[in-house]
């Protein structure tokens, strides 16, 4: 699973490089600021977008930052039991949905390993093989209660903490295209760090994006063309580290313990909702490339540009 805040922030999937203006004399503006972990830019002929945007993104990471010990994520994982947030509720309640679609490779309780790799990371020291097994022994979706009716989460078990890095700033994404339409903006294009949306058109035009080679950095892999949809990317070339040698993506496993190693390198999705692209890429980064088309397969809406670790592409 990605963790949010400390290692995140990959640009996999490069949304502004070749915006569209169809031969228009006054191009989009643009603006950025910096949440969750990373520069949130955003792309728009309405310059209201960017106050619209930022104030929700603002507003979220006061929500979901694992390290904030004010947020109400936090509070949670330090509680151990909460009536949350509409907001939060709902995100649990869609990572629950994706640990079974996913057969709980998608586990927002992945917290007790992100938090030991973040440690190994920065002391550049594998962390012990019974540290990884204890942690492990702390994950699992099925230690998180959740009570629809009171918005009451708790955690069944000492010592579980969510991270919810795979799918807040999806949902972010998601709420703030909400509140442009509520203003009635229908053209902008909002990138956080890899993630977008692309509201409406460009000047008449689709919003192209363009991804990124995950082996050769200046080489363009694939364009997309979207309107109305979202993309993401997740990959094992952006955020990676090496310890003794030994390069190890970004993305931990909950099923091992260890980063990601299912054999996949890269894997872009579109679907209608940034949060389901979000947690859908992350997902397959984890699966055996064998299981990509099952699990999309639940989500007929999307559509998938995927590498495995023998350069193969498959476009689902």
């Amino acid at each position: 699973m990605k963790s949010l805040f400390p290692i995140k922030t990959f640009f996999l999937l490069n949304a502004c490089a070749l915006l569209l203006c169809g031969g228009c004399s006054k191009p989009p503006k643009e603006d950025s600021a910096f949440f969750m972990g990373t520069f949130i830019k955003v792309t728009a002929y309405d310059t209201r977008a960017f106050a619209i945007v930022f104030d929700e993104f603002r507003r979220l990471d006061k929500v979901f930052n694992l390290f904030d010990e004010h947020s109400e994520l936090a509070q949670l994982n330090r509680k151990g039991e909460l009536v949350v947030s509409e907001d939060l509720f709902r995100v649990l309640e869609m990572s629950r949905e994706f640990y079974q679609a996913t057969s709980g490779v998608f586990d927002v309780s992945v917290a007790p390993l992100s938090l030991l790799w973040k440690r190994a990371i920065k002391e550049r020291i594998l962390p012990a093989p019974q540290d990884i097994e204890q942690a492990r022994g702390r994950v699992g979706m099925d230690y998180v209660y959740l009570d629809g009716a009171t918005r009451r989460v708790k955690l069944l078990k000492d010592g579980v903490q969510l991270d919810l890095g795979a799918l807040a700033k999806g949902y972010a994404i998601d709420r703030a295209i909400a509140r442009l339409k509520e203003a009635r903006i229908t053209s902008a294009l909002v990138n956080a760090g890899g993630n977008v949306y692309c509201l409406g058109d460009n000047n008449g035009r689709p919003w192209t994006v363009a991804i990124r080679d995950p082996r050769q950095k200046n080489r363009i892999f694939g364009r997309m063309d979207l309107r109305d949809q979202a993309a993401a990317t997740s990959g094992d070339y952006e955020q990676f580290f090496e310890i003794d040698g030994k390069r190890y993506a970004h993305i931990i496993d909950p099923k091992t313990g260890y980063p990601a190693q299912a054999g996949a390198r890269a894997a872009t999705i579109v679907a209608s909702s940034a949060a389901t692209a979000d947690a859908l890429a992350t997902s397959c980064l984890l699966l055996d490339p064998a299981r990509w088309r099952d699990l999309l397969g639940r989500y007929p809406e999307t559509r998938a540009k995927l590498v495995d670790d023998h350069g193969r592409v498959s476009t689902l």
